[in-house]
């Protein structure tokens, strides 16, 4: 099928090639994930032996989905699902990335409404997914959580509403915007120019501009991790809302049954 590469769809480039485009492009609509095809969706519900992840980030961007899988050597297709997504917005993750941004992360908003994508994952692909996000780690960035409806309402094309999604929740918190409120993520050249304009000391770590923050953050992980304590030391970080969603659950197949509902893990 011609027209359906990432490539000719624009959409071949990934956030974690190119930090700045972060969260990278997202498709315009639903569609099948298969290899470096974007490929159209037949249904918009999968629910045999998958679970719905709410993307908020990267994971979105067909090209970080496809090198993630591809990295750790898993193969089938992906459905990702166009949704407005009520209850939640996006916000900053209080940690910076090894892969050199500082990611998006979610935090609860009642009166948000986001057109999100919902992925509908295998075993296999949700551990791919949870070991990119630090899941298995003790210390690792995130935790997924099984957001439940009403609270979190994600709603497809065809009026379909979930019985609820996975998110995953930075466990550092979110930024905030100097009110005590999470700060929305607007991109990361237009992020990293505002978080570096308001401080000398990440000027100080990441250097001056957008570019410089990337190049020094790639090049240094122990560097990225005193980025992360600096969020915390000087109490730029206040919770998502979405902590008591936080389970301890281990990583693998979602199990067997609907996978509407929360696997028992």
């Amino acid at each position: 099928m011609t027209g359906r590469t990432l490539a000719e769809l624009g959409l071949d480039e990934a956030p974690r090639d190119r930090p700045l485009t972060y969260p990278g492009a997202w498709p315009a609509d639903s569609g099948l994930l298969d290899g470096d095809r974007l490929l159209p969706l037949g249904r918009l519900v999968h629910d045999e032996d998958r679970v719905p992840v709410l993307a908020v980030g990267s994971n979105a961007s067909p090209a970080q989905l496809q090198h993630k899988m591809a990295e750790s050597g898993v193969t089938g297709a992906i459905p990702m699902v166009r949704a407005r997504v009520r209850g939640l917005d996006v916000g900053v993750s209080a940690h910076v990335s090894r892969l050199g941004y500082v990611s998006a992360s979610p935090v609860a908003s009642p009166s948000a409404v986001r057109e999100l994508f919902v992925l509908w994952l295998d075993g296999r692909q949700l551990g791919v997914i949870d070991a990119s996000e630090g899941v298995p780690l003790p210390n690792g960035n995130f935790r997924r959580a099984w957001l439940p409806a009403p609270a979190v309402r994600a709603t497809l094309a065809d009026g379909t509403t979930l019985p609820g999604v996975h998110a995953y929740v930075n466990r550092h918190g979110v930024l905030h915007d100097g009110t005590g409120a999470p700060r929305r993520h607007p991109g990361e050249r237009a992020l990293l120019t505002e978080l570096l304009a308001e401080s000398a000391e990440l000027r100080e770590l990441f250097g001056g501009t957008p570019e410089q923050f990337c190049a020094r953050a790639r090049a240094d992980a122990a560097l990225c991790g005193r980025g992360t304590r600096l969020f915390a030391e000087r109490k730029w970080a206040v919770a998502s809302g979405l902590e008591r969603y936080v389970r301890a659950q281990q990583t693998g197949s979602p199990g067997s049954g609907s996978s509407f509902v929360p696997p028992s893990m």
